[in-house]
C-alpha cells in the first residue's frame, strides 16, 4: 500500500477551508496538520489546489448488466473517478432488474472485480417483490429504489397496497423517482395528437410537467410521514416541489429528504433548442424559475444532496426523434468540475459544494467512514486545480457512449488528482488501470 504527504494544498472540508498538511497510509487518512513530515511518504505539492473529500454519487446508472453497449461498471466507474467521484451508488434498472437478492449480489460481484470507485446497489422494488425487498441488509445495501414513475425500465410502481407496504415495513431509505403517470400518458396523448410522431423535444417539460412531479412527490412525502419512513425524493425538477421540504432540522435528524442534480441547476428549457434530445431526462429540464427553485432550496438547505443521476446512451440512440430518443445522459466526469463553475460565479461556495457532494451523502446514507476527510477515515479524495481550464471535446471524454451534454464548454477548473482508499486513480488526465474500488458498508442504526 502507498503512503503520500500532502503537501500546501487547501483542505476545504467541515465548512472551513484552510492550508493543512495531509498523511495517507494504508488506504487511511493517518495525519492531518501543519508541517507534518514523514520519510517513508511520497511528497506531492499541492501549492493553490484543493483538497477535498471525494464526492459521494448517490444515483447513477451503470447499465451493467444487460445493457452494456450504453455503458458498463469500469467504463462508468473511470469515467466518475476522473470526475472526482470517489464512490458511487447504483439503480437497479438494468437488465435483469436488481429485484431479487442473487440478482443485486451477482453486481456486486461485478463491481468487486472490475470498479474503480467505491460502489454500492440499490435494491429495486416492483408491485409485487415486499418480501424479497425486506431481505435487503442494511449494513451492506444504501437502500430500496421505488420507481414512482416509469421511466428507463419496467420497474413502475403504482399498486396503492404495495406503496403502503413499502413505506410502513422497510427500514431502509426509501429513494423514490417521482413522477405522476397517469398525468404524463394524458399529456402524452394529447402531444401525439397534435403531433403525430413528430413531437418536439420543447414539448418534453410540458408532457412531464410540474403537476406530474408534485403529484407524485408529495404522494410519497405523504407516506413517508404517515408510516414513519426514511424518505429521499431522487432529481428534484421544480420549484414547487421544494415546497415539501423542511430545513429547520439538521440532516442527522431528517427523514425526509431530497436531491438536486446537475444538470437541474445547469440547464434549462430554453437549452432544448440547442442541445435537443441531448438533455432528455426524466424529470424534464424545466424553467429558469424551476432551476432558481431548485438553486434556492439547495442552499437553505431543503434540498440536501447534489448528484448526477448518469445514465448513458449511445450517440444514436439519443438522436433518434422524441418518442424514440431515451431520457438519460451522461455526467459522473463533469459534475464537480461543472459545481465549480457555479462557485466561480458565486453562485454557492466550494464549502457548500463539498458539503452538498461528499459530507451530506454520507450523513444521509450513514455510511462508515467516508465523506469527510477525517484521521482515520478512508482516504477518498479529490484534488482540484482552480487555475487549470479543462475543455470538454470527444477525445477526452471517457464514457463509454463517448459525448457529453456539456461538450464545447471549456470549465474554468480542472481535477487535478482523485484518491480511492488511498490510492491514486487519477492523475495526469489518466485513470490508473485496476479495480481498488470497496464495497461501502452502512450504519443502520441512527
Amino acid at each position: 500500500m502507498s503512503s503520500y504527504l500532502l503537501k500546501n494544498g487547501i483542505v476545504v472540508n467541515e465548512g472551513e477551508s484552510k492550508h493543512q498538511d495531509v498523511l495517507i497510509k494504508n488506504n487511511r487518512i493517518e495525519e492531518m496538520g501543519t508541517d507534518l513530515c514523514d520519510d517513508s511518504a511520497t511528497i506531492i505539492d499541492l501549492s493553490g489546489k484543493f483538497i477535498m473529500p471525494g464526492c459521494i454519487d448517490d444515483q447513477v446508472h451503470f447499465r451493467e448488466p444487460g445493457l452494456t453497449h450504453k455503458g458498463n461498471i469500469y467504463s462508468e466507474s473511470r469515467a466518475a473517478v476522473a470526475g472526482g467521484i470517489t464512490s458511487f451508488m447504483e439503480m437497479p434498472n438494468t437488465s435483469p432488474n436488481a429485484t431479487t437478492q442473487k440478482l443485486l449480489e451477482d453486481k456486486y460481484q461485478i463491481a468487486r472485480t472490475n470498479s474503480i470507485a467505491n460502489y454500492s446497489f440499490f435494491m429495486g422494488a416492483t408491485n409485487d417483490n415486499l418480501d424479497e425487498v425486506l431481505k435487503t441488509n442494511a449494513s451492506e445495501v444504501c437502500g430500496v429504489k421505488v420507481f414512482m414513475g416509469s421511466s428507463t425500465g419496467n420497474m413502475l410502481v403504482d399498486n396503492e397496497k404495495t406503496l403502503a407496504g413499502l413505506f410502513s415495513n422497510v427500514p431502509m431509505l426509501i429513494a423514490t423517482h417521482c413522477e405522476d403517470e397517469q398525468t404524463i400518458q394524458k399529456n402524452l396523448a394529447e402531444a401525439k395528437l397534435k403531433h403525430g410522431v413528430e413531437i418536439p423535444i420543447e414539448l418534453h417539460p410540458i408532457i412531464r410537467n410540474e403537476e406530474a412531479c408534485f403529484l407524485s412527490s408529495s404522494l410519497a412525502v405523504n407516506l413517508a410521514e404517515k408510516h414513519g419512513a426514511r424518505l429521499h425524493v431522487l432529481h428534484i425538477s421544480t420549484a414547487k416541489e421544494t415546497e415539501l421540504f423542511k430545513n429547520h432540522l439538521s440532516l442527522r435528524d431528517k427523514k425526509i429528504t431530497a436531491e438536486a442534480c446537475v444538470h437541474h441547476l445547469w440547464f434549462s428549457d430554453e437549452d432544448y433548442t440547442s442541445k435537443g434530445t441531448l438533455i432528455k431526462w426524466n424529470p424534464a429540464v424545466k424553467t429558469s424559475a424551476d432551476r432558481d427553485g431548485i438553486w434556492k432550496a439547495l442552499l437553505d438547505n431543503r434540498i440536501d444532496v447534489v448528484a448526477t443521476d448518469h445514465a448513458p446512451h449511445t450517440i444514436e440512440e439519443k438522436k433518434n426523434n422524441y418518442l424514440n430518443a431515451p431520457s438519460g445522459g451522461p455526467l459522473v466526469q463533469h459534475a464537480l468540475i461543472s459545481m465549480m463553475e457555479h462557485v466561480k460565479t458565486g453562485k454557492i461556495t466550494i464549502e457548500r459544494v463539498v458539503e452538498k457532494m461528499a459530507h451530506n451523502p454520507a450523513i444521509l446514507f450513514r455510511i462508515k467512514e467516508r465523506g469527510f476527510i477525517r484521521e482515520g477515515y478512508y482516504a477518498d479524495i479529490v484534488i482540484v486545480d482552480p487555475n487549470r481550464t479543462h475543455s470538454v471535446h470527444q477525445n477526452n471524454i471517457l464514457y463509454k457512449c463517448g459525448w457529453s451534454p456539456f461538450e464545447g464548454y471549456t470549465f474554468s477548473s480542472a481535477i487535478d488528482r482523485t484518491f480511492v482508499n488511498g490510492e491514486i486513480v487519477y492523475e495526469n488526465n489518466k485513470v490508473m488501470e485496476g479495480a481498488n474500488g470497496m464495497r461501502l458498508s452502512f450504519n443502520p442504526a441512527h
